[in-house]
């Protein structure tokens, strides 16, 4: 007879295992599983475990790890596959450090495998701090690109999972930081479902994230932890979500406190694990013995958490036998390893987006005699980061990577300039009032040397998460898109001394870069590039690698243009239903090297409503240099019965071509994609006419005018009758 219980039985179904290990539990044991920092149960041989981890940009706030270019970086090389090539190596590196301590029962937070990444929300305001954990502004973006990343976290194997990926923060959460707690997002049923929710259902739907995080907010007065309507009706129902949800950080807490929903604590608790909150970041649900006795809750809801808890924790092996889980033998020297640091460097490399170049790029080293490196992001370390980072074993900064270049060569001037956002370096200084005491030191090095590379930008501490910076009086937000003062004076005495001039802009957001775009000579957006950053840039700007970078955002010439900041209506707001010209358009990004498209074909110029088409385009690398080239396709629904994008992201391809290569890209257009989303909802297919463009931009002029190029376009028509999805 075997006496061995089902929930070690690994020949079971994890189901099976889950709910008969859930059914030896007590009440007060089930409840403690519950918190995210889940005691051990040592009658039943569960160790503790301590759910939270992050792997925003690689593993986080556990050590030693691969630190790459921060998220919105990451989305301006607008490649799936490189993202994905990304989150296999933070899924490695997360799989043995995790056992390595484990072997030593370190079992404190950020040691885990339920990693609370990838950062889906769409970075629809520039102000908002949290951005650059984004993807950026487009749903589709956001979409590919989280798929991608949560696919190369959790892995392919049949039965394990290698890490549980989470998608946050669900839904309609992108600031004000500091009202976050108390925040009522309204959003029409249009924009949830044509703006908010796609890059949610395509993590649940395609990429089977195994975790869900709520957002602080309400959105349309209701809670996102504890809302029937995103965790109840669409989540688990229409998407057919399985597996957890997790509250963000005291977020519960929130709803008697902030929101006013509830008037207890056991009450909130009780309406959050009522909708199918599992997991409590904080400790509110240390209140549900209360609200049990109450009658708030039932012990058969308890039980359907806690099962979807001990579910997650067994697919990823922890109640098996480590020989039969392939995870566990990853050994502990793939962390920070040479290949895991040269892929950083590269996807650095890609993400650098050259925003204006005059000819002066690429730098030719023989050339040149001396070089000035100036600004307080020119060997910032800070600003390599972004935030939720681990710690590098090594970190090259700017000035760094550039001294790698010139070796002994040419002369490097450093000056730091001005401070990051104040207009003293010096404490002494600030006491006597002695004014900006760095800026006569910049002046001279510009002077002095052949170029200056101008390091400017932002830093975690100017844009960030509420609480989670020191940009306290706008709780992590940008009140504006300016540049602080001190690097705005920075920069006119720059320029002003007639030398050229290369802006290096070191930021997780658009910025106002109007003076720069008027006066300097280039500008490249280098965003949080991670600890290859230095490397990376210097690359670029001495030609040894070619810009391929396209903005995942909007930079926008103005606040001024801009919607207000509270309003979640997005009208007036992205690429997609802006007003204005942008200073520099989403999918914008200049290159060495020149590309050409030619041939654009559609399989068809009428199809049935329900029907693919497919596009095809001849793209050739014309210019001298070998590089990459991001291909887009944007689709224009030109009749539809509402209001719709002006056109939209529906397809992306980046291929690496040499100098005189040419080849042919294929993209695939679904009925889903071509159909729009009316007033109620409703997302419906309508016949009509449509319009494709393909090319290395948008099709606005503004695009047009700073590539120089216009992008192709090809027509078709959907007949039949209207299809609904």
């Amino acid at each position: 007879m075997n006496d061995r219980p089902v929930y070690l039985d690994e020949s079971r179904s994890f189901e099976e295992r889950a709910k008969d290990l859930v059914s030896r539990m007590t009440l007060e044991e089930k409840v403690s599983q519950m918190l995210f920092n889940a005691p051990a149960i040592p009658r039943l041989g569960i160790p503790r475990y301590n759910w939270w981890n992050e792997a925003l940009h690689g593993v986080a706030r556990a050590g030693t790890a691969t630190v790459f270019p921060q998220a919105i970086g990451m989305a301006a090389t607008f490649d799936e596959d490189l993202i994905k090539r990304v989150a296999e190596v933070i899924s490695d590196e997360a799989r043995a450090k995790h056992h390595e301590y484990a072997r030593k029962d370190d079992r404190g937070i950020y040691k885990g495998l339920t990693f609370w990444s990838p950062n889906v929300n769409i970075f629809r305001d520039p102000r908002w701090g949290r951005g650059h954990e984004t993807y950026g502004e487009d749903p589709y973006l956001t979409s590919r690109l989280g798929v991608a990343f949560i696919k190369g976290l959790q892995g392919d194997h049949p039965k394990y999972l290698k890490v549980a990926a989470c998608a946050k923060h669900f839904a309609v959460h992108s600031g004000p930081e500091s009202e976050r707690h108390s925040f009522n997002a309204i959003a029409s049923k249009k924009d949830l479902r044509e703006t908010y929710l796609p890059a949610f259902e395509a993590c649940v739907k395609e990429a089977k994230v195994e975790s869900v995080m709520g957002a602080y907010n309400r959105t349309n007065g209701e809670p996102c932890c504890g809302s029937k309507t995103l965790l109840v009706d669409i989540l688990r129902g229409e998407w057919g979500f399985e597996g957890h949800v997790t509250s963000d950080c005291w977020a519960i807490q929130d709803f008697h406190l902030h929101h006013k929903v509830t008037a207890t604590a056991p009450e909130s608790a009780a309406l959050a694990v009522r909708n199918g909150c599992d997991l409590n970041c904080g400790s509110m649900y240390g209140n549900l013995l209360i609200a049990l006795q109450e009658g708030l809750i039932t012990e058969e809801e308890i039980d359907r958490s806690v099962t979807r808890l001990m579910m997650t924790r067994m697919k990823l092996g922890m109640f098996d036998k480590e020989e039969n889980v392939p995870y566990t033998r990853i050994p502990y020297e793939v962390n920070d390893c040479k290949e895991h640091r040269d892929l950083a460097r590269e996807v650095a490399i890609r993400s650098l987006t050259l925003l204006k170049n005059d000819g002066i790029l690429p730098l030719d080293a023989g050339k040149i005699k001396s070089v000035a490196v100036i600004g307080p992001n020119a060997d910032s370390r800070k600003a390599l980061m972004g935030n939720y980072y681990g710690t590098a074993s090594k970190y090259v900064t700017v000035l760094e990577g550039i001294r790698n270049i010139c070796g002994d060569d040419i002369r490097v001037f450093y000056s730091i300039g001005s401070p990051l956002a104040d207009q003293y370096n010096e404490g002494l200084s600030r006491m006597l009032g002695e004014g900006p005491d760095r800026l006569s030191e910049a002046v001279s090095c510009a002077e002095k040397a052949d170029v200056t590379i101008l390091c400017l930008g932002l830093d975690e501490t100017l844009e960030g998460e509420e609480g989670d910076q020191g940009n306290e009086y706008f709780s992590g937000d940008k009140a504006d898109l300016s540049l602080p003062k001190c690097q705005v004076q920075l920069l006119e005495a720059i320029l002003a001394t007639g030398k050229p001039v290369i802006v290096v802009v070191l930021a997780g957001s658009a910025l106002d870069l109007r003076l720069a775009d008027e006066k300097a000579n280039a500008i490249l957006q280098a965003w949080y590039p991670g600890e290859e950053g230095g490397n990376a840039v210097a690359s670029v700007l001495f030609g040894r690698s070619n810009p391929s970078g396209r903005l995942p955002v909007t930079f926008y010439r103005s606040t001024e243009e801009l919607p207000d900041f509270r309003d979640y209506s997005m009208k007036g707001r992205t690429y997609r239903y802006m007003e204005g010209e942008a200073l520099y358009p989403f999918g914008y990004g200049l290159s060495y090297t020149t590309f050409e498209y030619s041939d654009l074909s559609l399989s068809a110029d009428r199809i049935q409503a329900g029907e693919p088409i497919e596009c095809t385009v001849r793209i050739k690398n014309t210019g001298k240099y070998d590089g990459y080239e991001v291909a887009q396709l944007y689709l224009k629904d030109m009749e539809a019965s509402t209001v719709v994008p002006r056109w939209q992201l529906n397809g992306i391809r980046c291929v690496y071509l040499k100098a005189g290569e040419e080849t042919t890209v294929k993209f695939t257009l679904t009925p889903r994609q071509m159909a729009m989303v009316d007033d109620e909802g409703n997302i419906i297919l309508e016949p009509g006419k449509f319009r494709v463009f393909v090319g290395g931009s948008q099709p606005d002029d503004r695009s047009r005018k700073l590539t120089g190029k216009a992008v192709l376009h090809a027509d078709f028509e959907v007949t039949g009758e209207p299809v609904r999805f």
